[in-house]
């Protein structure tokens, strides 16, 4: 077994007018954008399967376009997650599901389901959600997420939850919505959300080589002892296990965030152990 799963970083999207000349050549053509970024990072996540459906030749197109190795993560749509009974999902679930993401291949990474930060966390609910995600579909092995935005589900009973459907947390570095960092998956997905376009990294080197320790920690299937405070349930009495590891920057420091991903790669080879938590 590898001592450590793969880390990716990347972005939110790859078609964003500030980025033109300061990621993007100037005069790179809009047609190459994805082309110039999945080059330049190892993923990306997709924030338009979120609010319309897309087409099985458009995935088939966005994977020609991209390098081997490198992955996509999708936003699961808000038809499936913007409702107040999750059990009534299925359909909306599949309705995706159908249109065609698999297309990706093995470019296909996480689907990230993302709930409203006025969705409180209810265990027969929730778990009513979870039993609707399929592991496989058309063939392909499917690793899901969860991205949760209100305090209550800063619950042990959600962490059972989650890890009776081996699902992981998306790991949230965010003014207000709460970092939950229970490893309950065999993945890590994480989303940091705090960076600044007045730094040209989106966050300060410091904070850069630390979340590039946290990551390489988390690689190694261990909890970081710095998101200690952050856990929600009892550690898990398994043992550590290599993950892969999906860091974002995203929202905060948008214009940073391709240079925030780039440095933090490079810091990945040389982090020191964190002494404290990432700075909130």
């Amino acid at each position: 077994m590898s001592q450590r799963g793969t880390i990716r970083a990347g972005i939110g999207g790859w078609t964003f007018e500030p980025w033109r000349g300061v990621f993007y050549p100037e005069k790179l053509p809009h047609a190459k954008e994805l082309h110039y970024a999945s080059r330049a990072l190892s993923t990306i996540e997709i924030n338009g399967t979120y609010y319309r459906s897309q087409t099985p030749a458009t995935f088939g197109k966005w994977a020609s376009e991209v390098p081997d190795g490198f992955v996509f993560s999708l936003k699961g749509p808000r038809f499936a997650t913007n409702r107040r009974v999750l059990a009534e999902a299925g359909d909306s679930i599949k309705r995706f599901l159908d249109s065609g993401p698999t297309m990706l291949g093995d470019r296909l990474g996480p689907i990230l389901w993302q709930f409203a930060p006025t969705k409180k966390f209810d265990a027969a609910d929730f778990g009513a959600f979870l039993e609707l995600l399929p592991k496989t579909f058309d063939g392909h092995a499917l690793r899901h997420v969860v991205e949760v935005r209100h305090p209550s589900f800063k619950d042990s009973e959600f962490v059972t939850l989650l890890r009776h459907f081996e699902i992981p947390v998306c790991y949230a570095d965010h003014p207000t919505y709460p970092a939950i960092a229970d490893l309950t998956g065999d993945f890590v997905y994480a989303r940091l959300q705090k960076g600044e376009d007045e730094n040209p990294t989106a966050y300060p080197a410091k904070e850069i080589a630390t979340w590039a320790s946290t990551a390489n920690a988390w690689a190694a299937g261990e909890l970081p002892k710095a998101l200690a405070p952050d856990l929600a349930g009892e550690p898990s009495k398994k043992p550590g296990k290599p993950r892969d590891v999906f860091v974002y920057f995203i929202h905060g420091g948008k214009i940073r965030a391709p240079a925030a991903a780039q440095a933090f790669t490079e810091a990945l080879a040389k982090p020191s152990a964190p002494k404290s938590k990432p700075k909130k």
